[in-house]
């Protein structure tokens, strides 16, 4: 079942793109509260360059920089965690990565309180990482695969218990 974080043309979208069903799908898109900021800053800067002159001065840096806040943002927001079953395996995405299930070891919830010293001094350098620092919870999933050099994959996401629930239930059946 897809989760309700999301609509369901984008459900429908990921399931078609990866010809398998969304068990859970999630973009780790800004939250409304962080908007108002670098569009302010926008505004602010288009402002300081107009100062008051006529001619393109005027209007360009409006055209041109709150668009781009505007992409920035957008573009931020593109993020998505998805485990997706096909016919032959159940796939984890997050960002531009896939990990096949049957490679899951142990998977730990990170809560916002230890997000930072999971970042920090407990953070191995060869670890996947995504993070984005608007969404408090993080998943922590240990590899199994000797051929692989990344110990664990550390990435953000919104509902870490459900996730982590899915992936240990579908990492046991894939034994």
């Amino acid at each position: 079942m897809a989760d309700s974080a999301h609509t369901p043309g984008e459900d429908k979208a990921v399931a078609t793109a990866d010809a398998g069903q969304a068990l859970h799908f999630e973009r780790l898109y800004v939250a409304w509260w962080a908007w108002p900021l670098p569009l302010a800053v926008a505004a602010v800067l288009s402002a300081s360059i107009h100062q008051g002159y006529p001619g393109v001065r005027a209007w360009l840096p409006y055209a041109v920089l709150i668009p781009l806040a505007v992409l920035v943002l957008l573009r931020m927001g593109r993020t998505r965690v998805a485990l997706v079953r096909t016919a032959d395996d159940t796939v984890l995405h997050v960002g531009d990565a896939r990990l096949p299930v049957r490679f899951v070891g142990e998977v730990e919830v990170i809560d916002k309180d230890h997000k930072r010293k999971a970042m920090g001094p407990e953070l191995d350098p060869a670890a996947y990482v995504v993070h984005r620092g608007w969404v408090g919870t993080m998943l922590r999933v240990r590899l199994t695969d000797p051929r692989d050099p990344t110990p664990y994959w550390l990435f953000s996401t919104r509902k870490p218990e459900r996730l982590a629930e899915l992936l240990r239930s579908t990492s046991r059946s894939s034994d």
